[in-house]
């Protein structure tokens, strides 16, 4: 009873977040709501904040906002729906260009852990294929210990990356996007309590992304200590 409870408070923990980001913003983006598009929301926000090499478009890897090519993407529902959940997100995700132009310190800190584990994934292949046959070879104890120090380095860099980019996404949702959405003409005060929930549910993604690394690392831990 004991282990059956405490299997579902970690269900509950990992994909709760996840769960309720997904039902938040599925309930605000039924009703058309916006003259426009959130395309539309997102290339307006771009010209009035002064963000000139920034573009915004249909993107089918879901909604974010690349760097390195200066473009905010939004899903096609987001992108061509005219509801608050388009709106916000819209607004989310311009708030991540506005971010990189203002040089907000963690959000370079994101891109160069971001790079860093893509690195270290490259590596991996080098790590569990090479070093094993290496270590056949040469009769080396020593490559066993390699390979869990870089199993321990593959699983502890998304966490990093997930710990960096949680403080990321707060501050475009409650210290850029909100702020903008409450100023500026766009949605009515009454509405700016279910925006602040979809802001919130952007959040909750990441959340929960990082509460299964911390899971993840976890459990190898405990499977290495045996």
């Amino acid at each position: 009873m004991t282990f059956l409870v405490a299997a579902l408070l970690i269900l509950v923990i990992l994909f709760g977040p996840q769960a309720w980001a997904r039902y938040i913003l599925a309930r605000y983006n039924r009703d058309a709501y916006f003259s426009g598009t959130g395309l539309d929301f997102a290339r307006l926000l771009i010209k009035e904040l002064g963000l000139k090499e920034v573009r915004a478009e249909v993107s089918l890897l879901g909604d974010h906002y690349d760097p390195g090519q200066k473009c905010v993407g939004l899903r096609p529902a987001f992108a061509q729906g005219r509801t608050l959940s388009a709106v916000v997100v819209a607004a989310h995700e311009v708030a991540h260009a506005l971010q990189h132009a203002r040089g907000y310190p963690p959000f370079f800190a994101r891109g160069r852990l971001i790079k860093l584990s893509e690195a270290v994934d490259r590596c991996g292949t080098l790590i569990f294929i090479v070093f094993p046959l290496v270590g056949v070879v040469l009769k080396a104890p020593i490559m066993g210990r390699l390979i869990l120090v870089g199993a321990g380095i593959l699983l502890i860099t998304p966490v990093l990356v997930h710990l960096v980019t949680l403080p990321v996404e707060l501050d475009a949702s409650f210290r850029r996007a909100l702020p903008l959405l409450q100023s500026g003409p766009y949605i009515p005060k009454e509405d700016l309590p279910a925006a602040r929930r979809i802001l919130v549910a952007c959040s909750l993604t990441y959340v929960a992304a990082a509460l299964a690394g911390f899971f993840n690392v976890w459990r190898w831990a405990r499977v290495l200590r045996r």
